[in-house]
């Protein structure tokens, strides 16, 4: 007896996990709509049955049962709004769920990623269906133009966030908000910072920030790895970081740094040259920003990572040597 209803038990975990990983399947797969764009029309006071199955009829669903199953699991049925909507050609079933719930009618959006690289944040751009394309064939220099920057560089100057927008904003509409962001971001956040830091500009803190965002991706070390590079400034030790190596590299990068690659001199460097590098590496989020401007009070001038996202820290290279063979060379 005991037997039988372990069977049926495992039975039933299979069951159901086979049933989540379905559920998870449907809700993320793009619908892949025939047009680019698609406008629907939901009908006042419609019910959850009443829109699935209006959702059909227009074409964005192949039948309902699946679109009522998710809401009424993720228990957005008495949410969902009635209006005009323009659905992009790749929306997930979750994410109409979404919209529909919110009443984003008409609305597009864009996410830019801390970390990513301005020319990641150009390819996002590009691909989103509901901006309208103007910068395609412009240059650095001239989209800075556009925003009002007075940089050459736009790398780290653009803040990263999700942005909503009425379809068919432009390109540069939306680089603009999140220029105009970052500025706003930054200067608030460098009229706040430490005294005595080895800044000369909230421009350095920036490049100090997009560092951080590429050194780690734990949040609670970023004050910490802060702090060494800080530590490092103000005794002129070189940086000694591999993200601005990388970033040096540019297409050359193959996903791999060697040892060699730190001997080869670019302006991004850290081993070959003292300072910071001339511009940032990435677009950094508002915590490390004020790690830059708010960093940890530490004797610690080494790191290394533990291969598991995080990082041990050391005051001297007698440690760190040790922290190495430890952690990077497994002995």
């Amino acid at each position: 007896m005991i037997k039988r209803i372990k069977k049926w038990l495992l039975l039933g975990s299979i069951c159901m996990f086979v049933a989540g990983a379905w559920f998870i399947y449907y809700a993320i797969s793009p619908l892949k709509l025939q047009p680019k764009s698609q406008e629907i029309f939901i009908e006042p006071q419609s019910g959850l049955r009443s829109i699935a199955n209006q959702l059909v009829t227009q074409g964005v669903l192949t039948e309902p049962w699946r679109f009522i199953l998710i809401a009424k699991l993720l228990n957005k049925e008495q949410y969902l709004q009635a209006g005009n909507y323009t659905l992009n050609k790749n929306i997930s079933p979750y994410h109409l769920l979404l919209s529909l719930n919110h009443g984003k009618t008409t609305q597009g959006s864009v996410t830019f990623i801390e970390g990513h690289t301005f020319a990641q944040m150009r390819q996002r751009l590009a691909n989103n269906d509901a901006v309208k394309q103007t910068i395609v064939n412009l240059s650095e220099a001239e989209i800075l133009q556009l925003v009002g920057s007075p940089y050459d560089v736009a790398e780290g100057l653009f803040f990263p966030d999700t942005f909503y927008f009425n379809r068919n904003a432009t390109d540069i509409a939306l680089l603009t908000i999140s220029y105009n962001a970052m500025q706003s971001k930054l200067e608030r956040a460098w009229q706040n910072r430490e005294i005595n830091l080895p800044y000369k500009n909230s421009y350095q803190a920036l490049i100090m920030a997009s560092i951080i965002e590429k050194e780690t991706g734990k949040a609670s070390e970023r004050p910490m790895i802060a702090g060494v590079f800080v530590n490092r400034l103000r005794l002129g030790m070189r940086l000694q970081t591999d993200p601005t190596v990388i970033y040096g590299m540019g297409l050359q990068f193959d996903g791999n740094i060697r040892k060699k690659d730190l001997s080869i001199d670019t302006p991004y460097n850290t081993y070959t040259r003292g300072g910071l590098p001339p511009t940032p590496i990435a677009m950094p989020g508002l915590a490390a920003i004020e790690a830059a401007l708010h960093p940890e009070k530490t004797k610690a001038l080494y790191f290394v990572g533990k291969g598991d996202g995080s990082h041990v820290f050391s005051n001297n290279l007698v440690e760190h040597n040790r922290a190495v063979v430890r952690f990077q060379l497994k002995k």
